[in-house]
């Protein structure tokens, strides 16, 4: 069972639902049922894509012999390509039906306007999830996976979130929504650092290896630097509780080596979900 554990990458789980927990505190927290609802569908589509992840990566030779990190079960032979896809099948069905359940929360029907819109966002939410590194256009091969995590897990789960609990929609949500996508997409940039140059060798041209190792590590400086600044701005002062840690992990992704970043991550994961909380105080 541990290599099936081990494909599911729970250490980012935490990291994807930032962003409900920050639309839903935004909210006041008026339903735990959508509330409930909406963090099983976003731990589905995030499983979902770390199985994707794994799969695509796989097939095109990106993740042979990578350093830096473990290997995982299609790497290290404990997975086979079949058992993967039914993985992938599983949680496909496990979003659809979450996020179908979620809708009919909200909204009381899934035949109004709302519920057509929120559908169709979960089957694009679906699909980004597939197509980040499998097949032949895989957006994050292209540079665009920085793009997709923004718009997935920074605006749409923190502006859905709130949306699905009010029915309606602020500025200020919207700016929170900016704020908290900024880290979580420093989260893949970590990652894309790390694996800089065995991207390049096997054609995955991530933003990172387009900026390069100086330029990726001044992007992730300004991406959790104006994610701070966002949120100061916009009244949420307690989020300043993370600038001793943020400090400290900045000036240690800039001085170590690629090889180290790896015990890095659950560090931005951890203190994203922090700052997500520490913004409802």
């Amino acid at each position: 069972m541990s290599p099936y554990i081990q494909s599911l990458r729970l250490r980012t789980l935490p990291l994807s639902v930032s962003g409900i927990i920050l639309g839903t505190g935004l909210a006041g927290f008026l339903d735990v049922w959508t509330f409930a609802l909406a963090v099983c569908t976003t731990l589905s589509l995030q499983i979902l894509s770390n199985l994707c992840n794994e799969l695509g990566d796989a097939q095109k030779g990106t993740d042979a012999d990578q350093k830096g990190r473990a290997a995982y079960g299609l790497q290290a032979g404990t997975i086979t390509v079949p058992q993967m896809k039914r993985m992938i099948v599983l949680f496909i069905g496990l979003s659809i039906l979450f996020g179908t359940a979620l809708v009919w929360t909200a909204f009381g029907t899934l035949l109004c306007a709302q519920s057509l819109v929120f559908l169709g966002l979960g089957a694009l939410a679906i699909v980004g999830a597939i197509t980040y590194t499998l097949g032949s256009h895989s957006y994050g091969y292209m540079g665009l996976g920085d793009l997709g995590v923004f718009l997935f897990f920074g605006l749409l789960s923190t502006m859905g979130a709130y949306y699905l609990q009010t029915q309606t929609m602020t500025g200020e949500v919207c700016w929170c929504g900016v704020a908290i996508g900024l880290p979580c997409v420093g989260v893949l940039n970590l990652n894309n650092i790390r694996d800089m140059e065995h991207d390049v060798m096997h054609g995955k041209h991530t933003l990172a290896s387009r900026l390069g190792p100086v330029g990726a590590r001044a992007y992730h400086c300004l991406l959790l630097f104006c994610c701070l600044l966002i949120f100061i701005l916009t009244g949420h002062y307690w989020v300043g509780g993370v600038v001793p840690v943020w400090a400290w992990h900045i000036r240690y992704v800039g001085m170590q080596p690629t090889e180290k970043l790896d015990k890095q991550m659950p560090v931005l994961m951890f203190t994203t979900l922090a700052v997500a909380l520490l913004a409802l105080l």
